[in-house]
């Protein structure tokens, strides 16, 4: 009986030295959830888009604006998945310059706009850097979008087809930012993993 007992308290401390070791939920892997569909307390709201939580999403179908991340980033990489309306136009803006002016001329944008006038950087382009290697429409279906940021190197992947792989030295840090500018923009699992 004394033998069991032993074995049992070895159990019971093995089990416990575990405790708190775990990694929380969305940091697996050294990822951090940023949006798990529960609050917008790791975002700050900038412009006039009515961002609302809608059961585990963040919707905006009405102005313009953006979600910017509250830490800024150096190397990392981005996953979110998205929908859209085919007249939608929204993206990911990384590395951020100045927060109160968010846009292509000071951050890289990683554009979501399968209606966009000129083609050249629609949906998975980077706009005025990289234009997509493929065209895939994305409008009313879930999406996923993967973004690396490491020194120059930019690569965007959706939906596991790589769109972008090129090297600009323009932006080096900065926040990142969701944005609605057109059409209803629905956002969930937003993570981000930063690298060495």
């Amino acid at each position: 009986m004394k033998r069991v007992s032993t074995v049992a308290a070895a159990f019971v401390v093995l089990a416990l030295s575990g405790i708190g070791t775990a990694p929380l939920q969305g940091q697996a892997g050294g990822w951090v959830t940023l949006f798990d569909g529960s609050s917008l307390n790791q975002w700050t709201p900038v412009g006039t888009a009515n961002w609302k939580i809608v059961g585990k999403e963040v919707w905006s179908t009405d102005g313009a604006g953006f979600l910017l991340s509250k830490q800024p980033y150096t190397n990392f990489e981005i996953r979110a998945d998205f929908w859209v309306t085919p007249d939608a136009n929204s993206g990911i803006f990384i590395r951020c310059q100045d927060p109160a002016k968010v846009g292509a001329a000071t951050c890289y944008e990683v554009n979501i706009y399968d209606q966009r006038p000129d083609q050249s950087y629609r949906t998975g382009g980077i706009v005025d850097v990289a234009k997509p290697a493929a065209m895939i429409n994305t409008g009313n279906k879930w999406n996923t979008l993967e973004i690396v940021a490491k020194g120059p190197r930019l690569i965007v992947r959706m939906n596991g087809t790589q769109m972008v792989d090129i090297e600009d030295k323009k932006f080096a840090r900065g926040p990142f930012a969701l944005q609605a500018g057109l059409g209803v923009v629905r956002f969930r699992n937003v993570q981000i993993r930063e690298l060495k």
